[in-house]
């Protein structure tokens, strides 16, 4: 089973786990990108993502080359870099965010090379000032642990690992050892937004993985509709959308790819949309 975090966390991520275990549901965990298309949309989206049905959030940081990334978050990325977004603007996103909301968990997503030249304890510093929860960093495996992950941990930041269906038994441990907050199962072999797992082969991948670590199970890439949605929150502990969100922010933009004057609104009725669905995928959580 996985190592806990050897610092002392937030408390934040695992308060919102044990209330939704409670409520007998899973968490809906919808994906944006800090400053896209601008830092005052990014703010008013993500301002308005708790009322919408977000339980805990990630925020994208841009990286010049995201491996992992699909064309949907990869543009939105470019929008956001030309808007001049780095990591010290999006902790200030996240500082702002937390002046209004103390307890919606909030993870930073994205690759290491932005933290190692913001200087690993300096940026874990300011991080966890600013209010972040945990980390995803997808480019930074097991063995360079000691590059990030460790340090996270002793600094009281999750840090979140990811798995794929080619993480086999034999792979699991070295993912699960130090992974912190909960797993993050990525339900497709590829990049972000293109294909979709079935629903038989989520089912299967999350009874195996919690044979294996007592984390929470979230699962992510590729779930795109509210019923996709339900179908993971049936069994996963947590159902992440990006893409789907991302791209419909870019789809509201006008011809100088500025936001449209509904944008902020669409964005949030489309997260109540997937929100609803995850909250209906179990009997109990629909009394």
């Amino acid at each position: 089973m996985s190592a806990p975090n050897n610092g002392a966390t937030s408390g934040r991520l695992e308060a919102r786990f044990a209330a939704l275990a409670a409520e007998g549901r899973a968490a809906f965990i919808p994906f944006i990108v800090a400053a896209d298309p601008t830092i005052d949309a990014t703010l008013g989206i993500l301002k308005g993502l708790p009322a919408a049905g977000a339980d805990i959030i990630e925020l994208g940081v841009i990286f010049s080359d995201p491996m992992a990334d699909g064309p949907a978050i990869q543009a939105a990325g470019l929008r956001a870099k030309a808007g001049g977004a780095n990591v010290r603007q999006t902790l200030a996103i996240v500082r702002e965010f937390r002046a209004g909301d103390d307890t919606t968990p909030i993870i930073l997503m994205g690759y290491y090379n932005p933290i190692y030249i913001y200087g690993v304890d300096d940026f874990l510093r300011d991080a966890k000032a600013a209010g972040v929860d945990g980390l995803i960093v997808v480019d930074l495996p097991p063995e360079e642990d000691s590059e990030l992950c460790l340090p996270s941990l002793a600094a009281g930041m999750h840090f979140v690992r990811l798995a794929t269906p080619t993480t086999d038994d034999q792979r699991l441990p070295a993912v699960l050892d130090h992974s912190s907050g909960f797993l993050y199962y990525v339900a497709i072999a590829g990049i972000t937004g293109t294909a979709s797992a079935t629903r038989e082969a989520i089912h299967a991948a999350v009874r195996r993985l919690k044979n294996h670590t007592d984390l929470p199970i979230a699962v992510g890439f590729g779930i795109k509709t509210p019923e996709q949605a339900a179908a993971v929150a049936q069994v996963a502990d947590a159902a992440v959308v990006g893409s789907a969100i991302v791209q419909l922010i870019a789809d509201n933009l006008d011809d100088n790819g500025q936001p449209a004057e509904n944008l902020v609104d669409t964005v949030l009725d489309f997260v109540r949309l997937l929100a609803d669905g995850v909250r209906s995928a179990r009997p109990q959580a629909a009394d």
